[in-house]
């Protein structure tokens, strides 16, 4: 495996890629205003009129997933590589405590202003999203570190299934669900709170990442090879479930055609929602681990976007959202909004490669080596 001072060339990628696919989705939100309403496990389902918006969206859905899986990976690794340098298992636990933390506190205190200037008005009190999620998923995977990788795989696909028998029947949609109930498993609130990423079940993705980064240190030949038969397998059982549209549904298909088949519960993540997602995730990063034996090239900006993925996800709501302000407060179509997506990246590049600098400037105790 390539290295670029210490890191893993492949999982950089396979991250940059991800936050790609991220800033094509709040791109859509933001300047076209053509983001579907989410896919949630009550209420209206989201429906296409054409293809190019549903792939638009269905392209996209590998974000989050990945970025919850490579957080697990990434602690495993990182844990190893500090036990290395002499730190002892407090001092990693703490680190990771610590990250956590500021995830959670970035999505509170700085991300949600950005949600604020949602087209038409925001007006949420309290919003929980992905950053919350996996600052609280960080927090838990820090006392997680020692247990073996069975154990962790065991643990995240009880989870998921307690997911899908636990979620609520789409007639419960308007029903009062507590807070508490909320944050740990169901999605959705009212206007003083909303949570679009309850903890457990994407807390099950950080540990089916856990556990590949201790397989990857252990074995990394075979934790390599084996993504393939991984994701081929996942991709199976998604399309047997989805065929069944029961069980690992959460909702039954929206639509008879192939977009209904594809057009999958996120919120939460439906088996099927997690298998076409980390399916597709361990496909690319058996690609990205073949291309690591060829290329190092320290300026990919998939390599740049990659180990700078928190000072890139808060610059570019901001971006995004005054681009839509500025050049398209109505919205746009999508193969304009495409065009903005990509000036996006082209100013957001310069800007990661800086602070990717600055990084490795810093020792590895460095506080600005929390972001």
């Amino acid at each position: 495996m390539s290295t670029i001072q210490g890191r893993i060339g492949a999982l950089d990628r396979l991250r940059g890629l991800l936050i790609v696919l991220m800033a094509l989705d709040h791109a859509n939100y933001f300047v076209a205003q053509a983001h579907s309403s989410g896919e949630y496990w009550g209420g209206t389902f989201p429906a296409y009129t054409t293809a190019a918006a549903f792939l638009s969206r269905l392209i996209t859905h590998p974000a989050a997933p990945g970025f919850f899986f490579l957080m697990g990976t990434g602690a495993a690794l990182l844990a190893a590589r500090r036990t290395r340098e002499g730190w002892k298992a407090g001092r990693i636990r703490r680190h990771l405590l610590m990250r956590g933390a500021l995830l959670i506190g970035i999505q509170l205190l700085v991300i949600n202003r950005a949600w604020e200037l949602t087209p038409g008005g925001w007006g949420i009190r309290f919003y929980l999203g992905v950053l919350s999620a996996l600052g609280g998923a960080m927090l838990v995977a820090a006392w997680l570190l020692d247990l073996e990788p069975l154990v962790l795989l065991f643990s995240g696909a009880v989870v998921l299934i307690a997911t899908d028998l636990l979620t609520p029947a789409v007639s419960r949609w308007t029903d009062p669900i507590h807070p508490i109930l909320r944050l740990l498993l169901v999605p959705g609130g009212s206007r003083v709170l909303w949570v679009n990423y309850p903890l457990l079940p994407w807390l099950a993705l950080t540990l089916f990442g856990l556990a590949f980064g201790i397989w990857l240190k252990r074995n990394p030949t075979a934790a390599r090879r084996c993504c393939l038969w991984i994701a081929l397998g996942a991709l199976a059982l998604f399309w047997g479930l989805r065929l069944g549209n029961g069980f690992g549904n959460i909702r039954p298909r929206s639509s008879p055609d192939w977009i209904g088949f594809l057009n999958v519960v996120k919120y939460p993540p439906s088996l099927t929602f997690v298998l076409l997602t980390l399916g597709f995730i361990l496909l690319v990063l058996r690609l990205f681990f073949l291309l690591d034996k060829r290329s190092n090239c320290t300026w990919d900006p998939l390599l740049v976007y990659g180990s700078t993925p928190l000072f890139f996800y808060t610059l570019h709501l901001f971006l995004y959202a005054g681009i839509g302000r500025l050049f398209a407060p109505r919205g746009t179509s999508l193969g304009r909004m495409a065009l903005y997506w990509l000036l996006g990246l082209a100013v957001l590049y310069p800007l990661c490669v800086g602070f990717r600098e600055l990084k490795r400037r810093c020792s590895s105790g460095s506080p600005l080596r929390l972001f």
